[in-house]
């Protein structure tokens, strides 16, 4: 493994960090968290830092070029003026939420939001993919437990999408023009064995601008650098035991932001990793992609 300087931008732990955003217009970098049902942000520059609470679980936010913040969460839908703090409902869930909520998410570069769902009983394929464009909702019909992992090629030809509980990344053909998703191939697959060195399964994602996949490796402590063949091209030990999400930002794009987890986490794992729940950073020396506006 490749050890890399990875420090906390914060020293406050989130229960469930997830969806890591760069925001390039205000420099900041927003994120959520789950079961603390909140959005964050954060200014690197200065250090300040913001929360506002949410009504229910966000599963995943994109920002507007209007400056408000569109969160995806299990009771539908809304976008959140962070000025105001106000929060305003634009549509209701397309599931039953006492069971299904929104998840992991990222908007393609014509404004579109791909948000998946995740099962609650984790029983079976409950759960989707969806895309947001323009208000209206999709269901694209990709079924999974918990969905996570979504991220675009740099050409927007190929749309990844995993299947977290599967232990299964999918790469799809894509057409960002019209938004149409293709033909599927497994992209990879990771063992579910947890007695022969497990080493995770696939959470949140981000691509760089090499078009290789970065993958949090939730319960396996560690992040995945793939090539667009699936092959592993590098690998980075982490200070958690379970990361959930990367995103790339800062003024190059090459700082790498990662959300990870402590809630309901054994006692004996958070003494062991006392930076779980915090947002950890890291420099890399390939740029990210830039994040797209949600184009409302």
């Amino acid at each position: 493994m490749s050890t890399n300087v990875i420090r906390p931008i914060l020293d406050t732990p989130m229960l469930l960090g997830e969806s890591p955003l760069w925001h390039p217009v205000e420099s900041a970098l927003y994120w959520i968290d789950i079961a603390g049902q909140a959005v964050h942000r954060f200014h690197p520059h200065n250090a300040a830092h913001h929360k506002w609470s949410l009504p229910s679980e966000p599963g995943c936010i994109a920002y507007s070029k209007d400056g408000q913040i569109l969160v995806a969460m299990r009771s539908g839908i809304a976008m959140l003026d962070p000025a105001s703090g106000a929060l305003d409902m634009l549509a209701a869930p397309p599931y039953d939420p006492s069971a299904v909520r929104f998840n992991d998410g990222r908007c393609d570069a014509h404004g579109r939001l791909w948000a998946g769902t995740l099962y609650d009983p984790r029983d079976r394929q409950g759960g989707s993919l969806f895309c947001i464009e323009r208000g209206n909702i999709r269901d694209v019909s990709h079924p999974v437990t918990v969905s996570n992992g979504v991220a675009f090629s740099p050409d927007y030809r190929t749309l990844y999408h995993a299947d977290t509980t599967a232990h299964r990344i999918t790469a799809y053909d894509y057409d960002v023009s019209t938004g149409s998703v293709g033909k599927g191939k497994l992209f990879r697959e990771f063992s579910s064995d947890k007695s022969a060195n497990y080493g995770g399964r696939p959470d949140g994602a981000a691509v760089d601008s090499e078009g290789a996949y970065w993958c949090a490796m939730y319960e396996g402590g560690r992040l995945l650098r793939l090539s667009p063949s699936g092959e592993t091209i590098r690998e980075i030990e982490l200070p958690v035991r379970c990361p959930t999400m990367v995103a790339f930002g800062g003024p190059q794009l090459r700082t790498l932001y990662i959300t990870t987890v402590s809630h309901k986490r054994p006692p004996e794992e958070l003494a062991r990793y006392p930076l779980s729940g915090c947002v950890l950073a890291m420099e890399t020396e390939v740029a990210g992609l830039p994040e797209h506006a949600y184009l409302p």
